[in-house]
């Protein structure tokens, strides 16, 4: 399958621009969990004022966005490669991105016990989600230089 001139920018850019985003759809989903965080042991008018924010659901909302893109951002990225090269290459960079969709996945399993005040729930979703934005950020680095390797092509 090949596409028009104009549609194979798109089919190239779509997922590593999609996946700059979400880097920055985490660092922001990860500074409302830190709110939440701070509104839990803040006391008196703070934390009536911190409540007013809704940081928790801010962060629900943002993280329900952040699943839903992360797994359709792999799977775009995957059958763009396919649509490509008519095969996927098996690299760290799959391997990982296969990984974190996984990661996220779990993260997200967790709010049901979150919401019930497990604290082995709360600092195994803190432990994946910074593993996560761990491997997200060398993903970046290895995206890129694949975008690099395309655009020399």
């Amino acid at each position: 399958m090949t596409f028009s001139p104009t549609l194979k920018p798109i089919v190239d850019f779509a997922h590593p621009l999609t996946m700059w985003a979400l880097l920055g759809l985490t660092f922001y989903t990860m500074y409302l969990g830190f709110q939440i965080r701070r509104t839990r042991s803040a006391e008196g008018d703070e934390k009536k004022a911190l409540i007013q924010k809704k940081f928790n659901l801010k962060h629900h909302q943002t993280s329900s966005l952040l699943l839903a893109l992360m797994v359709l951002g792999t799977i775009g990225g995957m059958a763009s490669t396919y649509i490509e090269n008519h095969k996927l290459f098996v690299s760290p960079h799959l391997l990982v991105g296969l990984g974190m969709t996984g990661l996220i996945a779990v993260s997200a399993s967790l709010t049901p016990l979150l919401q019930k005040g497990s604290n082995v729930a709360r600092y195994s979703h803190i432990t994946i989600n910074i593993a996560l934005l761990s491997l997200f950020g060398w993903q970046a680095v290895t995206g890129t230089q694949i975008v690099q390797k395309i655009l020399s092509n």
